[in-house]
């Protein structure tokens, strides 16, 4: 059964009358009973016939590939595809929707625009959630984002792809140990850190910043 029809049978169930109500009672039912979960937008999709998020998902970062699209509609998409990958469901299926090949890809774009998307979206879809984060290392492109973190001739690919080796690697040891592997010797710290030591990890984070602001200033 679809997602979205499921959750929309749940809604009705929860949401009606009390057949074996007692009618002689002089009590309102409705004054009894909780109100009900808002019905998500999926499911309302689902009932009407819209797109659901996978769909807008798929169809943005079709537009964000599209040769035939300008570049700055590109951006608008890309930004619609982030939106939506801020809901940990979405960024879950972005495996199952096959998209997170075209998003890691385009950390190699040659429009320094699309770049910082890319990271940007990265950041955003691993963030506190260890499956992304999982799927992120599983596709080895940790390395890639520690170059554009200390490389990038763009300031804010740069910055993006800070935010993403940030989120990528609190609470979630392998990544960690992946970026901290990557990283040059006078900023990855000696002997290692744990990944649930916000401050150590902060220290390694901030290093990257003051990198790259110094890069900026030059």
């Amino acid at each position: 059964m679809d997602p979205g029809m499921n959750q929309l049978l749940k809604w009705s169930i929860e949401n009606s009358e009390n057949p074996s109500a007692d009618p002689t009672s002089t009590t309102d039912p409705k004054a009894e009973r909780p109100s009900g979960r808002p019905l998500n937008p999926e499911a309302i999709n689902s009932l009407f016939g819209g797109p659901t998020d996978a769909d807008l998902m798929k169809e943005a970062m079709a537009a964000v590939l599209s040769p035939n699209i300008s570049l700055d509609n590109k951006l608008v998409a890309f930004d619609n595809f982030e939106q939506l990958i801020e809901v940990i469901d979405n960024a879950n299926n972005m495996e199952n929707l096959g998209l997170w090949t075209p998003l890691v890809g385009l950390l190699g774009s040659e429009e320094q625009d699309l770049r910082r998307m890319a990271a940007w979206c990265v950041g955003t879809a691993v963030q506190n959630n260890v499956k992304a984060q999982e799927k992120l290392l599983a596709v080895n492109v940790i390395p890639t984002l520690v170059k554009l973190a200390i490389e990038d001739a763009n300031e804010q690919v740069r910055r993006k792809s800070i935010y993403a080796l940030s989120s990528e690697v609190r609470n979630f040891q392998p990544g960690l140990n992946a970026a901290v592997k990557a990283l040059p010797k006078d900023v990855a710290p000696e002997g290692g850190i744990d990944a649930g030591d916000m401050e150590a990890v902060d220290r390694v984070i901030e290093q990257l910043r003051v990198d790259s602001a110094r890069k900026a200033s030059t």
